[in-house]
């Protein structure tokens, strides 16, 4: 199969044939239909946080499943699935108090003596956090996809798996944003607009998008937001002089020190930053400690906090109600060979979500 494997820290991925491994018992190999370009592959991909290499990348992808292991029971051949990068085990200490994303055992990878999932003469091709879904096909664990309706359009479906479950699942479930409150979000691209998107649909009263180009931060309106704010120095002000003082809620969606600081200044007494944005190893963030004593909060999420196997699905019915936002999400359709264009547009910020069509 065709896959994008980097080989090299800052170097361009390169198309290549590589070699998936027989189906194990508890696995599923899936025909990727779509797949998202997140900003945290470009990340993984300039070095910003170490990952042993060659490696294939891609963690955002629906498909449809050729093969089931002999234990598997959750979904089927036929079957449509979106992946997601939180694969768990189902019995940790973690697990069973519902904090999925922090499962930890190891379990759903393959162990050191079995042959990889990926290959290529004989050479490993490292497995991204569990899924390499920048290839035709993919191998993963059964607790790494869900089944969704057949009625979802597989390009939609995709950014679900990452830019959907992060966004809205910080602003549902991390945050628990509660009907009313006022809420700002710092980042007006795929994660951002699906956090505007969830507060939308948890009820907040106020919605503030920022964001430095003025074009994202009217694209947030479409979202559910009530009123933009173009980024500048001054943007913690204009937050609390247009809310008479602050936020109840405001999230962080870029992974800036920076930005972080300016969501926490950005709360009134007793609000709540929460930052979903990927910061690189070793960034820190200053905050004035007396501003605790208001007893602000600043807390991170992790892929939104996400209980995938119950969320993705119904934010698949959230779409087709038409109160989740994904035709807007989704702003180009690329080839494989044309990651390095859409990694490009995510340097420079001027598009929302680009998506690998494989056929």
């Amino acid at each position: 199969m065709k896959a994008a494997v980097l080989r090299e820290i800052g170097k361009p991925l390169s198309i290549e044939d590589v070699t998936l491994a027989d189906v194990g018992p508890r696995e599923v190999r899936i025909a990727n239909r779509a797949v998202g370009v997140c900003h945290s592959d470009l990340h993984f991909a300039e070095g910003a946080v170490p990952y042993p290499l060659p490696a294939v990348l891609g963690h955002e992808a629906a498909g449809i499943v050729l093969a089931v292991g002999s234990e598997v029971r959750s979904v089927k051949p036929g079957d449509h699935v979106v992946t997601c990068l939180s694969a768990f085990c189902g019995h940790c200490p973690n697990c069973v108090t519902g904090r999925l994303v922090n499962c930890n055992t190891g379990e759903t990878l393959r162990p050191p003596e079995a042959p990889p999932r990926l290959s290529q003469g004989g050479e490993v091709i490292h497995q991204f956090v569990n899924l390499s879904s920048f290839a035709e096909e993919s191998l993963v664990h059964e607790n790494a996809c869900v089944a969704i309706s057949r009625d979802m359009p597989f390009d939609r479906a995709a950014v679900l798996g990452c830019a959907v479950t992060t966004g809205a699942g910080a602003a549902i479930n991390t945050a628990g944003i509660r009907p009313g409150q006022t809420v700002a979000v710092i980042g007006c691209g795929g994660v951002g607009l699906s956090a505007v998107n969830g507060a939308a649909l948890a009820g907040a009263g106020r919605i503030i998008a920022i964001d430095r180009q003025p074009a994202k931060c009217e694209l947030a309106r479409r979202f559910g937001a009530t009123d933009i704010v173009v980024a500048s120095d001054n943007m913690v002000g204009e937050v609390l002089e247009m809310t008479a003082g602050g936020v109840d809620h405001a999230i962080e969606a870029i992974g800036l020190p920076q930005t972080v600081a300016a969501a926490f200044y950005m709360l009134r007494a007793g609000g709540t930053a929460t930052v979903c944005g990927m910061m690189p190893m070793g960034a820190k963030v200053e905050i004035d400690g007396l501003a605790l004593l208001q007893e602000r909060r600043l807390q991170g999420s992790n892929m939104g906090s996400n209980h995938f196997p119950v969320d993705i699905p119904r934010y698949v019915q959230f779409y087709l109600q038409g109160r989740l936002k994904l035709d807007e999400l989704v702003s180009h359709h690329i080839r494989l060979d044309e990651i390095e264009t859409a990694f490009d547009e995510l340097r420079g910020g001027a598009s929302a979500r680009s998506v690998i069509l494989m056929d």
